[in-house]
């Protein structure tokens, strides 16, 4: 700001001095106020921030947590299903057994029908 007196030496401000000061001080409280509000508003965007980097961490604990457990449910999931397999095979080595059993009783029922028609034959 300009400290411009009056010529007489008074210390007076003459009025164009006056209006001028005033206007100076104007613009720099506007300068100032927008330096204010770009620093709230600055302030406001860094605690958004800072909340949606606290709901990202909180995201991805949980999104852990989940494949954890499905990480957990998987492995259960396929000790079954081996258990499965196994029983699977299980039945399916009884069945193959049934079967070779009960092909062997076929073939000695067949020879025993041959013998007995062979000895209604002779008689």
């Amino acid at each position: 700001m300009t400290n411009e007196r009056n010529e007489t030496g008074d210390g007076v401000l003459t009025t164009g001095v006056a209006l001028q000061q005033w206007r100076e001080a104007e613009r720099t409280v506007a300068v100032a106020r927008r330096g204010r509000l770009a620093a709230e508003a600055a302030a406001s965007a860094a605690i958004e921030a800072q909340e949606a980097a606290s709901a990202t961490a909180d995201a991805a604990r949980a999104a852990l947590e989940s494949m954890t457990l499905a990480e957990s449910s998987a492995a259960k999931t396929a000790a079954a299903a081996k258990l499965f397999v196994m029983a699977a095979n299980a039945d399916l080595a009884d069945a193959v057994s049934d079967e070779a059993i009960s092909d062997v009783a076929e073939v000695a029922a067949h020879g025993e029908y041959r013998a007995a028609t062979s000895r209604a034959m002779d008689k």
